[in-house]
């Protein structure tokens, strides 16, 4: 309404000038530039107050967005730790999936009664069609989501038992689509963590291939990096995510499409990385390239949600 309001006493304002300006510069009592002026004078007068609205207007988005971000800040999680947690559980890496039955909505089934185990230090791939269901095992290792049916089991412990923080520290999950902070590319590898070294973060970039392309940096490791990385490329960002994921030392590693859309150069390096990765460390890859999953122990197929062949 502020805005209108406005608007509308100018025009009322700009009229009545005309109105009665207008009347007397036909009778000759005034010039028409005087005329001009005062229409051009309430102009200039209302110009400050328009600019007062639109501040307004801007305050009002402002405050009903702040609104919606408070909501979700306070939005509380669905997935909470249990009372009985179990703390300071030392991992070895075991994950077992016994009659797991998960859905996003209802009963619209995504995982229907899925049984495997991977025993510590195995590696295991997912491979099957789009939607078969190969990401929702993995948010639900990661504890995303609860499942409606079934249990899952780390090290014989139900993962409801374990605190999410505990969890969640010990799997790296390596994505197809790596996000890349505003910050140094040390900064993109410790994520903001002051306790690691520069010696080890080295260590940890060396080991995955990415110390190369750092080195070729103006600024090395204190190269500034946009937000979204994209003064890197796809690969150089995939291999910093593996330095990132490797410097926490996790006991679980997740692939998914972790070489996707990746040359054949970098993709050497990549696959290089992984076999230093995955060695004495229970590894999940879901991958549709051969050369991602050939090396593993174990190979499940997933059709419509239910495993269709295991070996």
């Amino acid at each position: 309404v502020f805005r209108p309001s406005t608007e509308i006493i100018r025009s009322l304002g700009i009229a009545l000038i005309l109105w009665y300006g207008g009347g007397q510069v036909l009778q000759g009592k005034i010039e028409f530039g005087v005329l001009f002026a005062f229409i051009n004078y309430i102009k200039q007068f209302f110009q400050p107050i328009n600019d007062l609205t639109e501040k307004y207007n801007v305050l009002q988005s402002a405050m009903a967005s702040s609104e919606r971000i408070f909501a979700l800040l306070d939005e509380e999680s669905t997935i909470q730790d249990a009372n009985n947690s179990i703390n300071n559980h030392i991992f070895k890496g075991e994950i077992e999936f016994k009659d797991v039955w998960f859905a996003y909505e209802g009963e619209d089934w995504v995982l229907k009664a899925i049984n495997f185990k991977v025993s510590p230090g195995e590696s295991i791939a997912f491979v099957g069609a789009t939607g078969a269901g190969k990401s929702s095992i993995i948010h639900l290792i990661g504890r995303f989501y609860d499942v409606q049916k079934g249990e899952i089991l780390v090290d014989g412990v139900n993962i409801k038992n374990i605190p999410l923080k505990d969890l969640r520290k010990n799997i790296g999950i390596l994505l197809q689509d790596v996000f890349m902070f505003a910050g140094t590319v040390k900064d993109n590898i410790v994520l903001s963590n002051g306790s690691f070294s520069q010696e080890e973060v080295e260590k940890v970039a060396k080991y995955v291939n990415a110390h190369q392309f750092i080195k070729r940096l103006k600024r090395q490791y204190d190269e500034q990096l946009v937000e979204k990385g994209h003064n890197l490329s796809t690969g150089q960002r995939q291999l910093l995510s593996f330095a990132r994921a490797l410097i926490y030392n996790p006991s679980v590693f997740i692939f998914d499409e972790a070489t996707s859309n990746i040359d054949t150069e970098t993709e050497s390096l990549i696959q290089d990385a992984i076999e230093k990765i995955i060695k004495d460390k229970t590894t999940i890859a879901i991958a549709h390239r051969l050369s991602t999953i050939k090396n593993c122990d174990k190979i499940i197929v997933l059709h419509k949600g239910e495993i269709h062949e295991c070996g």
